[in-house]
């Protein structure tokens, strides 16, 4: 029985050049709110509401998990058979 050689592969390296920190572009400059959008949010902040772009603790409190859901991990059947 014969060996056979292989050759030594040979590695190529490739450069890839690191991509240059891009500047994100300017932001747009920030309009007034017209009268009505203010007196909107001021009515809506006086009587307690949800206003847009602000912290909501009530939406934080509902989003939130669950605590309990891995209280019922374990199966019901007690022979634990899985029947």
């Amino acid at each position: 029985m014969t060996r056979t050689q292989s050759s030594p592969a040979r590695r190529r390296r490739i450069f890839v050049p690191v991509p240059a920190e891009s500047v994100p572009p300017p932001a747009p400059p920030q309009l007034p709110d017209p009268p009505i959008y203010r007196a909107l949010v001021r009515t809506w902040a006086d009587r307690g509401r949800t206003l847009p772009g602000r912290h909501d603790p009530e939406w934080v409190r509902l989003a939130a998990p669950f605590p309990g859901l891995g209280q019922f991990s374990g199966s019901r059947d007690p022979r634990r058979d899985g029947r």
